[in-house]
Formats: structure tokens, sequence, C-alpha cells
């Protein structure tokens, strides 16, 4: 794994903190190092296609200030889309991973979608 790839994880681990993890680890029916190890391999996934898309994307200007430091249009509209895009061949390539199923998967990612927006939000906000 890269080091930015390492680093996102971490930084989502973080942002998601100790109840999320719990209520991951609860789902998945582990503990939270088990968890843990499923969202490192579930943001791992989403970071490709998500750099790829980002990579792909126009560059697009807010209409106002406040938008983009909400994560709205410039940043979460977008990335909300390209997250929501690439969650279902995510949860199918971690399904196969892990054992875990599918539908488990989906639920681990949509509860994951906020908090990765949040992470790539707040490193936007500190590229400036």
């Amino acid at each position: 794994m890269s080091e930015s790839a390492s680093s996102f994880e971490d930084d989502v681990l973080g942002e998601l903190g100790d109840d999320k993890l719990q209520e991951i680890a609860g789902l998945l029916g582990t503990d939270t190092a088990g968890a843990q190890e499923v969202v490192g391999t579930t943001v791992s996934a989403l970071a490709g296609p998500v750099q790829e898309e980002a990579a792909a994307a126009p560059e697009v200007e807010a209409p106002l200030q406040g938008v983009s430091t909400l994560g709205g249009f410039a940043t979460g509209g977008l990335m909300a889309g390209v997250l929501a895009k690439v969650s279902k061949p995510v949860a199918n390539v971690v399904a196969k991973k892990t054992g875990i199923p599918v539908a488990t998967v989906t639920r681990v990612i949509e509860m994951l979608v906020p908090v990765v927006l949040t992470v790539l939000t707040k490193r936007a906000a500190r590229k400036k």
C-alpha cells in the first residue's frame, strides 16, 4: 500500500472514531481489530477509483465560498457522486477479498461515505 493510501486510511480511521468503529465491528460480528481490517480494505479499494475520478473531473469553482467550505458543490457534492458510483464495484471487491456478504460490505460503505467525504474535504481545505 502506498504511503498516501496508508495516510488516507489512517485519516479515515481517525475521523471514524472508536464509537463508529465499534458499530462497524458489531455489524460485521467481529472485534475492533477485524473492523479496522475491513475498513482498511474498503478505504484502499475506494481510494483508487476516487483518485481516478477526481483526476479526470474538471476543476469546478464553487459559486459561493461557504458552499465549498461545507463540502457542498465543489467537494462533497461531486465526491459524493463519485463515491456512489464506485460503491457497488468496491463492495464486490471487498466482499470477494474478505468473504463478507456484499450486503454487509455495502452497509459498511454507507457508514464510511460521510467519513471519507469529511476526510477529503479537510484534505482539500489544507491544500488551499
